[in-house]
């Protein structure tokens, strides 16, 4: 078996288009709750409840005790683009950890890239545990096995989760009017054409503006910064003035697309509790290497560098720092 491991340490300084954690896809699901939690009520409450899905569990078993709002405890979200097509499982398109911590009046977010070695897990029957790329847990369990698969590798309980479909995006897009980029590559993308410079992107165009990657020079990394860049901007407009007259095209579209643990009184609670924590946010990247096994790519992250992870992370939640146990990925055999 021969492995071709390429150093790729990501040392670059990378501008950043996102100051805020408005910017935070979870947001998108408050835009018009808080705007219109008075106004439409009756309206928001029946997109969230559309938007409701719930898990198999009322807590992680990497908690003791269920999260409370009342209380400001620290909390954790997982935020999961979602390429669904026809005919196909779907799989991750981007994964986004985010802690909130109300009496630190801080935000971590977390970016996992979604080509990550890891063990996927199966919390059904653990013979099922399997090693691949980890946005592969989405198409062979769903929701429920991307959790479990990511609370295993970074040993942190994840409280919610919100769901994007990328293949209906463009629905949400178009419904807030569209969105400004300044676009750095130009590129040809499913017949869509952008060029390079300032334009304004309708939902098909913004679509595949967030779905680019091989005529990126940063990959993989310069998708997840796009991506981030069209999530926030769209929260951006759908919170603008000219928006309110055109709620319920925003709302259908939020409801069509999203699917979340979350519910309206939870979101609402967040927001009263929570808000202050956008203004201090720092971006976590997930160093580690390309590596090639068996002809098949993938992204490499030692024990070491997810041990130093999750220590951050927990304290961020208040939570002890454990050990983690060795990961089935580094062991080459399982290749």
């Amino acid at each position: 078996m021969e492995t071709r491991t390429i150093s790729r340490k990501r040392k670059k300084k990378r501008k950043l288009r996102w100051k805020r954690v408005v910017l935070m896809t979870f947001f998108a699901l408050f835009i018009l709750a808080g705007l219109f939690a008075y106004n439409i009520y009756g309206d928001v409450a029946s997109a969230v409840d559309k938007m409701t899905t719930s898990l198999d569990r009322e807590k992680s078993d990497k908690r003791e005790e269920v999260v409370e709002f009342a209380d400001k405890d620290p909390v954790s979200i997982l935020l999961v683009g979602v390429d669904e097509r026809e005919d196909d499982a779907g799989r991750t398109d981007s994964m986004l950890v985010l802690t909130v911590n109300p009496e630190l009046n801080s935000t971590k977010i977390l970016s996992i890239p979604r080509d990550t070695r890891a063990e996927l897990v199966d919390k059904s029957d653990s013979e099922n545990n399997t090693v691949n790329k980890m946005n592969h847990a989405y198409a062979y369990g769903g929701i429920e096995m991307t959790i479990d698969t990511i609370e295993n590798f970074l040993n942190i309980p994840l409280d919610y989760y919100v769901q994007v479909n990328m293949q209906g995006f463009e629905d949400i897009v178009d419904a807030v009017g569209g969105i400004d980029v300044n676009n750095k590559y130009e590129f040809e993308l499913d017949g869509v054409t952008l060029k390079e410079g300032q334009q304004h992107l309708d939902g098909e165009e913004a679509l595949q503006y967030a779905r680019m990657r091989k005529q990126d020079p940063n990959g993989d990394f310069g998708r997840q910064e796009r991506q981030r860049e069209v999530i926030s901007k769209v929260i951006k407009q759908g919170a603008s003035i000219s928006t309110l007259t055109n709620y319920d095209k925003v709302l259908e579209a939020l409801s069509d697309n999203i699917k979340t643990n979350l519910t309206l009184q939870e979101i609402i609670g967040m927001q009263k509790s929570y808000r202050a924590a956008a203004d201090n946010i720092e971006k976590m990247q997930v160093e580690g290497e390309n590596e090639t096994l068996n002809g098949v790519y993938y992204f490499k992250v030692e024990d070491e560098t997810r041990q130093e992870l999750s220590d951050t992370l927990r304290k961020h939640l208040g939570l002890p720092t454990e050990e983690l146990r060795a990961s089935k990925a580094n062991d080459d055999v399982n290749g």
